[in-house]
């Protein structure tokens, strides 16, 4: 059973705030390298919405499988109620613009069982732009009642991304630069799981940083073979970037597996064998 639409945009979530059936809002706001995320949160947020770091609560401690493994269910548990998270309220995820932190929110809830959670498209910059409101108290702890049961949305592991790459579609969804192996500013290896297809995440956004229109998305996806390549799967260096991904292959109508792991656990075996150079396709 499908969940609900995963994107929101900021009139319709101002007006599902105006109603009765308030959804929680979850700040996820995060960038690799950056401020910490709080310190957004606290100099403003949508109002009511309760703050989740993507490193302490949407992922485990870093280790052999990645940056950004999964969490333990008893932390994201914990996380997810102290928030207010309930199995029927409506959630609404949304970062600072381009949706890859809210997306890795989104993806762990409904990989966990939650049916009704979306992305704010635009972040937290197209509901300013708009002019809503925001405010900067942080609401107290809440009391949800959600459970995370997982196995909702399919995962891959280093040997399942490795035969996808050679029986399916496995897309990367890092920048090209870092799939050819020319750089790479965070993991010991460059280069790319062979057999993979180069798709930056990028291009599924525009400028403004909300998704691109669905024919568009279907039209880029199919372009990189979804439609002929048997099953879609997708990574990139620790997971977060890959929900992305999975996000707007499903708004392109593609379901996709996510490697969780990513290039951060692929390259944590030496043994593993690593591609450069461009995309043979």
């Amino acid at each position: 059973m499908a969940g609900v639409y995963p994107l929101i945009s900021a009139p319709e979530l101002a007006a599902l705030l105006a109603g009765t059936s308030l959804p929680v809002l979850l700040d996820v706001r995060w960038q690799l390298g950056g401020p910490p995320g709080v310190e957004l949160y606290r100099a403003g947020h949508l109002p009511g919405a309760h703050y989740l770091d993507l490193d302490r609560d949407l992922a485990g401690p870093p280790g052999p499988t990645g940056r950004h493994p999964l969490p333990p269910l008893d932390v994201l548990g914990v996380a997810l109620r102290r928030a207010g998270v309930t199995a029927e309220r409506d959630v609404i995820a949304y970062d600072g613009m381009d949706g890859i932190a809210a997306a890795r929110a989104w993806w762990l809830l409904r990989w966990a069982g939650h049916r009704r959670v979306r992305v704010l498209d635009g972040g937290y910059r197209a509901w300013t732009a708009a002019g809503y409101p925001t405010e900067t108290p942080a609401p107290p702890p809440a009391s949800g009642d959600f459970q995370p049961v997982p196995g909702s949305l399919p995962v891959l592991d280093a040997a399942s991304a490795a035969a996808l790459a050679r029986t399916g579609l496995l897309l990367d969804a890092r920048s090209a630069q870092r799939y050819r192996g020319e750089v790479e500013p965070v993991d010991p290896v460059a280069g790319h799981i062979p057999g993979a297809v180069s798709a930056p995440a990028a291009a599924t956004l525009s400028p403004d940083g909300r998704f691109r229109a669905r024919d568009e998305l279907v039209a880029h996806f199919t372009a990189l073979g979804a439609s002929q390549r048997g099953p879609v799967g997708t990574y990139c260096g620790s997971g977060v970037t890959a929900a992305h991904q999975v996000l707007a292959l499903e708004l392109a109508g593609v379901p996709a597996a996510l490697y969780v792991g990513s290039w951060s656990e692929w390259v944590a075996d030496p043994r593993r064998p690593v591609g450069t150079g461009p995309d043979p396709g």
